[in-house]
């Protein structure tokens, strides 16, 4: 599975983004996929995961409210829409398929088998 993350750029607080990751490969309908961010001098963190076949989406608590993941079956993509942005968002963006689906509840990197390559998000104040 290769994955591609696209979207990123420079918004100014209180602006929106959408990011997309888009998967070549295989096709990710038992797939447990996520977002992950890594801001300077931070470990990696999680944002936001779902369940591709069932469709539950769940969310870290810094991003609960003002982002949103979604996947398109037809693209083979996953989304995130984030809305509200501020300083703090402010990170190289990562999308991450497992084929092992349970770990969507897991919000943890050694979990997930795929990376894409990262899309910076900057956001000024």
């Amino acid at each position: 599975v290769q994955l591609q993350a696209s979207g990123g750029g420079l918004v100014q607080a209180g602006d929106s983004l959408r990011l997309s990751c888009a998967a070549s490969g295989r096709t990710l309908s038992m797939f447990a996929m996520a977002w992950f961010r890594q801001a300077p001098g931070k470990e990696r963190e999680f944002v936001a995961a779902i369940n591709w076949s069932r469709g539950t989406t769940y969310y870290s608590n810094s991003v609960k409210g003002r982002f949103a993941i979604s996947r398109d079956n037809a693209k083979n993509t996953v989304d995130l829409q984030m809305n509200t942005l501020n300083p703090e968002d402010t990170a190289v963006y990562y999308c991450a398929a497992a084929i092992d689906v349970s770990v969507v509840e897991d919000f943890v990197t050694p979990s997930y088998d795929y990376w894409g390559q990262g899309t910076q998000v900057t956001v000024s104040s």
